[in-house]
């Protein structure tokens, strides 16, 4: 079986030049408007704090992933571009301003996100609980949350549970051997133990992880993964290719073809999850809605 390439710890490496096959397109003229939306209610999307290369896309069908919380992490991944230092205020009236974005946007799925907020008691689940409910009654759209690990609290992320997410998304990120720089104070039993808890607290509810590739990872190490997913009940997978939002982010070690993303992909789908979605460009958040009514969860 081929393999990715394999290297511990390398030394920082200049920036690649983007392959043909990661040119993203133009702008189109929805793109203006959910801009406007997202400042009118002085929002934050994780499609501008973590550079997502698919937001010009995503906006320019007036969707969007909303990012609750602030805009400051408490945790110092290695892959993510979106800032770490003193944190903010939760904002009260966030879930009202999350869902009148909703209803703006004309979203019939909607994405809700956030930063790590190891700062607050319940790292941020009872927000979330609001926000899943604000949403809810006044769009009545289906939901899907990408949360962290809230430090693997039960009663926190039951909280989250409580509100019924239609999705309940949790990304792995990478391979255990890679969490010490990639995803830094997280631990990948925590992960696979919040996945598990969904599924064993509401069976309805669609759980859903990701896996970014590039990394040093292995094939080998990227299967285990992805059976271990499985193995966790876990219903939805997505794969996409690492790239480096920041000079100052951890550099891409390896741009994989799009030929080996379907390779990966078919792979992973003979390990019986409901969905895969594996290429370049695939992101958490992006597509969601399809992903989503594909497997059935929306109306």
């Amino acid at each position: 079986m081929s393999t990715l390439n394999i290297l511990s710890d390398p030394e920082p490496a200049p920036r690649q030049r983007l392959p043909k096959w990661l040119k993203r397109p133009l702008p189109k003229p929805g793109m203006s408007y959910t801009s406007h939306v997202i400042d009118d209610l002085n929002l934050v999307t994780v499609c501008e704090s973590a550079k997502c290369p698919n937001r010009t896309e995503c906006w320019s069908h007036k969707t969007a992933t909303l990012m609750i919380l602030g805009n400051v992490c408490t945790r110092p991944c290695g892959f993510c571009s979106i800032a770490k230092g003193k944190t903010e205020t939760v904002q009260i009236d966030e879930p009202e301003r999350v869902a009148e974005a909703a209803e703006r946007l004309g979203l019939k799925h909607v994405v809700i996100t956030s930063v790590t907020r190891d700062d607050l008691p319940d790292g941020g689940a009872d927000h979330f609980y609001n926000c899943i409910l604000a949403v809810r009654e006044r769009t009545g759209a289906d939901i899907e949350v990408l949360t962290p690990d809230f430090r693997g609290d039960r009663k926190a992320i039951h909280r989250v549970i409580e509100a019924r997410p239609d999705v309940f998304n949790h990304n792995t990120e990478t391979v255990p051997r890679l969490y010490h720089r990639v995803r830094r104070n997280a631990v990948y039993q925590r992960t696979l133990d919040l996945l598990i808890q969904v599924k064993e607290t509401d069976p309805s509810i669609a759980t859903k992880s990701g896996l970014m590739l590039g990394l040093g990872e292995t094939r080998e190490e990227v299967l285990e993964v992805c059976a271990d997913l499985r193995a966790a009940g876990c219903d939805m997978i997505t794969i996409g290719q690492y790239l480096q939002p920041t000079p100052e982010n951890l550099p891409v070690e390896r741009f994989l073809p799009p030929e080996e993303f379907d390779e990966v992909g078919d792979q992973v789908r003979a390990m019986g999850f409901k969905l895969v979605a594996s290429g370049p460009f695939v992101r958490s958040s992006y597509n969601a809605g399809e992903m989503a009514a594909v497997l059935g969860t929306d109306s």
